[in-house]
């Protein structure tokens, strides 16, 4: 090989930036949306999830969202946002605790198993059977033969899923590392926020680099033709959730259902029945 080439070879290699690790995605910047063009936005978009509802209902159709990603990128206020508008009954959102002692001598994914939708159902999952390949991983709650196992048997289990009927979406919400800073700060200066943050919370600060591997590792093996990750910019709570929502709802065909406006009929009254003294009841304090 002449100098010339060796050269040319050493000018291709790029240099490593230790920056790049401290980024999921990069976040484009833009404007920030403002709350009168956001809610105005999310109105129409909150009438189509009802048909959506109702074509689902109607269909008997079995969807799974799961949302994932860092703490703090916002999940909780998609799902809030998506479940807002919607029929508890149909749609609703699975957020599970700790496993208890049984539950870690079961076959791993059983405990979601049994939160899975019936015909008819949206089952909108806050964090999800991928605990496993995060968390888990990084703060050292599994061994690495179950999170070596977990990587095999994941991609299976949802091909699975899927065959089944189950029409199953994933959403990777992608926070960069100020933002989230701002966000922990935010939460332990207001009281009504301060719940949302734990101790592990804080503890996963110093591991970012660790989440980054370990959610590429992930991608590597879930990030499949049937079952994709379809990654949120987060940066902007608002933008993502309007993202999040408008591409959600392309992902399932649906057509109009919702019932058609009607009148109501004329109240009765029957007179003949005599309502007892209104002192007999308890009231609460009208403060306000």
């Amino acid at each position: 090989m002449g100098s010339h080439d060796k050269k040319k070879k050493k000018a291709d290699v790029r240099k490593f930036d230790k920056e790049d690790l401290y980024h999921d995605v990069k976040q484009e910047q833009k404007e920030k949306l403002g709350p009168a063009e956001f809610e105005k936005s999310l109105l129409k978009m909150e009438i189509e999830l009802v048909k959506l509802q109702e074509w689902v209902k109607a269909k008997k159709l079995k969807v799974v969202v799961i949302f994932e990603g860092r703490d703090a990128a916002g999940k909780g206020g998609v799902i809030k946002t998506i479940a807002g508008c919607l029929n508890p009954r149909i749609c609703r959102i699975v957020a599970l605790g700790i496993p208890t002692e049984k539950e870690k001598s079961q076959w791993y994914f059983q405990r979601y198993v049994t939160q899975l939708p019936a015909a008819g159902e949206i089952v909108l999952f806050d964090r999800s059977w991928y605990n496993r390949a995060g968390v888990e991983k990084v703060m050292g709650y599994c061994t690495n033969e179950e999170y070596e196992e977990f990587l095999r048997s994941c991609p299976e289990f949802e091909k699975m899923l899927i065959r089944s009927g189950i029409i199953l979406i994933k959403y990777w919400f992608s926070v960069s590392d100020h933002e989230q800073e701002k966000r922990f700060q935010d939460r332990i200066e207001d009281p009504t926020k301060r719940w949302k943050i734990s101790p592990m919370d804080v503890e996963s600060r110093d591991k970012w680099v660790e989440y980054s591997m370990a959610k590429d590792k992930m991608f590597s093996f879930t990030d499949t033709k049937q079952s994709p990750w379809y990654v949120v910019r987060a940066d902007d709570k608002r933008r993502a959730r309007l993202n999040t929502i408008d591409h959600f709802l392309t992902l399932i065909p649906y057509r109009d259902l919702t019932p058609k406006p009607f009148k109501l009929p004329p109240l009765k009254h029957d007179v003949a029945y005599v309502r007892p003294p209104m002192t007999d009841q308890t009231f609460v304090p009208e403060k306000y």
